[in-house]
């Protein structure tokens, strides 16, 4: 009954949905493009291509980014095969064609609709689909299992707030979890609320995130944004979300070191103006990065020094994409956004992986194991609210020791749990063989 109550709903929202991405493509134009993929209408592959095919859901920048070390071990392990990405956002999907451009093949991911769903595999023919960490798509579910395509769910998570209400649904959740070939968990708690949900064919493999290793050159970038920043104390604001600029300009108003600079890096493209103007309406001098050092040219030239940032410059915007890695190695602390408002906070491996000490909010319900993990190894603190976030920020800007130890522990907790992928990819390639 809910499943046939769920697909009715879906030819009400619909015409919705499509409303509602000509509205987004006020602020990204991307939104407006490739309508048709949304409803299964993709070119699809050659009926002559019988290479494997791997599809890789990956909704939007995070996602995408977290399966970057997976693919690439994917694409190796299987040369033979192609790999198809999928996304939902227009962010996801540039974010796809800057890590591989046409090494893989890209279109979003229809809605969840039955004759969508069914033009889709038709069109790719897919030997196996991963969707990464919580997505779940009943009819996606359901038409792979009717045609015979392995689904997996892939560095799986399942929080406690997501779990009470999957669990409402009853036995149409546990029908829904059951349906996936197999669940690759992050951690145990993720397995076993995964378990309870009706998961089977279920394995703890880890968090593939820690292996999205920061390339050297954004590192060396970093380490020259640094130098041309000078000497005073620095923090970065990373991924914030909106309502959030507000509370973190508030910390900074707090702050007794009144010489520090806040690089503030807004975790969607589209709000990059609407950030500068709040800066504007607070009478905060800022620079956009995109004005103060301009991307390099080439390999050689990335770790040039642009010219010096102003010490009246309080605010460093961070209105670029990809270089996120960059700002944490030019911070002395980070401070990870989503998390100052119940939005479930975001994700703080690669500051630690970095070796950037690390501050998050009370919200972190969406990294819950991740946080609890860096915090216990001494790699991050958690604050309350902007007034904690200004005094945790003011301790250890006044205690380099307390901070090289922060560094030192971030650095070794995020080796420590490496090796996720090559778990992986060994479960994956031996479905590929079945």
């Amino acid at each position: 009954m809910l499943r046939a109550v769920y697909r009715a709903l879906w030819w009400l929202v619909a015409p919705l949905a499509v409303l509602r991405l000509f509205i987004r493509s006020r602020r990204e134009r991307g939104y407006r493009e490739h309508i048709g993929e949304r409803f299964g209408r993709a070119k699809g592959r050659l009926p002559e291509d019988a290479a494997p095919l791997i599809w890789v859901h990956a909704v939007s920048v995070g996602e995408t980014r977290a399966a970057q070390p997976l693919v690439a071990a994917l694409m190796q392990a299987r040369p033979d095969a192609r790999v198809l990405l999928t996304h939902m956002t227009p962010s996801g999907r540039a974010t796809g064609e800057q890590l591989w451009g046409d090494r893989v093949l890209r279109c979003y991911l229809p809605y969840d609709m039955p004759h969508a769903v069914q033009r889709f595999l038709h069109a790719w023919r897919p030997s196996l689909g991963l969707v990464m960490e919580t997505e779940v798509w009943p009819t996606l579910i359901d038409e792979c299992r009717r045609t015979g395509v392995p689904l997996v769910l892939t560095n799986a998570r399942m929080s406690a707030r997501s779990y009470k209400r999957a669990a409402r649904f009853g036995n149409a959740t546990r029908d829904v979890f059951g349906g996936f070939s197999r669940v690759l968990a992050q951690s145990p708690s993720d397995a076993e609320r995964l378990t309870a949900l009706g998961a089977r064919n279920l394995a703890v493999l880890g968090n593939l995130k820690f292996d999205m290793a920061t390339p050297p050159e954004l590192v060396a970038r970093g380490h020259a944004w640094r130098a041309a920043i000078g000497t005073r104390p620095v923090w970065v604001a990373a991924s914030t979300r909106e309502g959030e600029e507000p509370l973190v300009l508030d910390a900074l108003a707090a702050l007794a070191t009144e010489d520090a600079l806040l690089i503030l890096v807004p975790r969607h493209p589209q709000r990059f103006d609407e950030v500068a103007a709040l800066l504007e309406k607070r009478g905060l001098r800022y620079e956009r990065r995109s004005q103060w050092a301009q991307p390099a040219a080439a390999a050689a030239a990335q770790a040039a020094t642009p010219r010096r940032l102003p010490e009246t410059v309080t605010v460093l915007l961070g209105d670029s994409m990809g270089e996120l890695g960059a700002y944490y190695a030019a911070s002395d602390v980070a401070f990870i956004g989503g998390s100052l408002l119940p939005l479930g906070g975001q994700n703080l491996i690669e500051a630690c992986g970095v070796g950037t000490p690390v501050l998050i909010g009370p919200h972190v319900f969406n990294f819950s194991q991740a946080t609890a993990d860096a915090v216990a190894a001494g790699a991050a603190v958690q604050v309350a609210d902007p007034a904690d976030l200004a005094k945790g920020l003011g301790e250890l800007f006044a205690d380099k020791p307390r901070r090289t130890a922060m560094a030192a522990a971030a650095s070794a907790f995020a080796a420590r749990h490496r090796g996720a992928t090559a778990r992986t990819v060994e479960v994956l390639t031996a479905l590929l063989e079945d």
